[in-house]
């Protein structure tokens, strides 16, 4: 048994006065449910206490305003907000091949000017997306912060370690696939933004639903790590650099043709909008959260997924073609300070 601490008090923002705040906390208790039998204790506690199966598997994410998203656009609501941060965390777990779906702790850190309905909103949107992926808000923490917060710990459980995936697996002869389409959240953001016109595109209303409510592909990484794949990573950061990402770590060659990338209905239109090729776009516009597999190509291609290139011996690099504009792209690249 296993316990995590889920104390879901603390001080919220000043803006609450004290009754409002134990009245939020239950609030946002009572739109929570658990989906696990494993569950002993959870939210309410000082600490949530869970059976546990052998193996543990944990990911810790964060999304800032300002950064990650933009609060008080008037096209992204309070639920699309949670949706998308708890989205971010389950993609790792889905990048680790066959893992169930267990816990989420969430840090909200509130800003003087968040209101109770929205702090429900953030929590009704995340609850939504824990009810389609099997995932259990177990706690978490409330906090007061200069800005709005929601940091993400999500637990997945699986029995043995040749269930898991990593980054570090690819092999000469593999083929790189990849699943769903691209681009459509680097599109979807160019439409919120401002950037491009919605009436560039039929599709707009689509490419910004998978900007705001991207799903995490957890029943594809269970999938492809039963039919044999051999390396897994999810598309955060761009292809471009999750690629790269993936050669370091397998010190491997990936060569990708970006000609053969599935794109998302409207996103041609929306980078030439922009003046840029659609292949680089969705190579480097990031927070697609697909997968992207290296394995055997007809298992890769079994599993409903697009074969994009190929793995070669080499030294931790990426080659790329089928794209017009520079060589060497690149997605999003983490600052280090």
């Amino acid at each position: 048994i296993i316990a995590h601490s889920t104390d879901m008090n603390g001080t919220i923002a000043t803006g609450l006065a004290e009754a409002d705040e134990r009245a939020l906390i239950a609030a946002l208790r009572q739109l929570l449910e658990v989906r696990t039998p494993r569950m002993v204790r959870w939210s309410g506690d000082d600490a949530a206490v869970v059976r546990s199966r052998p193996l543990c598997v944990t990911s810790v994410d964060a999304m800032v305003d300002g950064v990650h998203f933009h609060r008080g656009h008037p096209s992204v609501t309070a639920e699309d907000i949670g949706w998308r941060a708890l989205a971010g965390a389950a993609s790792d777990l889905a990048a680790m091949g066959d893992v169930e779906p267990g816990e989420a702790y969430v840090v909200l850190g509130a800003p003087s000017d968040l209101g109770t309905e929205e702090a429900l909103g953030l929590v009704r949107g995340m609850e939504a997306l824990a009810a389609r992926t099997g995932l259990t808000i177990a706690g978490g923490d409330v906090t007061r912060a200069p800005g709005l917060l929601l940091s993400v710990t999500v637990v997945g459980w699986a029995e043995r370690e040749e269930d898991l995936l990593g980054r570090d697996g690819a092999q000469a002869g593999d083929a790189v696939a990849v699943t769903g389409t691209l681009g459509a959240s680097g599109a979807g953001l160019a439409l919120l933004e401002g950037r491009v016109e919605m009436q560039a595109t039929p599709h707009a209303d689509a490419l910004v639903g998978r900007h705001l409510r991207p799903e995490p592909r957890l029943a594809a990484g269970s999938a492809l790590a039963r039919r044999g794949a051999h390396a897994l990573i999810d598309l955060s950061d761009g292809l471009a650099t999750d690629a790269r990402h993936v050669a370091a770590a397998s010190g491997a060659t990936l060569v990708l043709d970006l000609a053969a990338l599935p794109l998302a209905p409207g996103v041609a239109e929306v980078a030439a909008a922009l003046g840029e090729d659609p292949q680089a776009f969705a190579a480097t516009a990031g927070e697609d959260y697909e997968l992207c597999a290296c394995g055997p190509a007809a298992a890769l291609t079994a599993a409903g997924l697009t074969v994009i290139g190929r793995v070669e011996a080499g030294a931790g690099t990426v080659r790329t073609s089928g794209a017009r504009g520079p060589s060497g792209l690149r997605g999003y690249e983490h600052p280090v300070r």
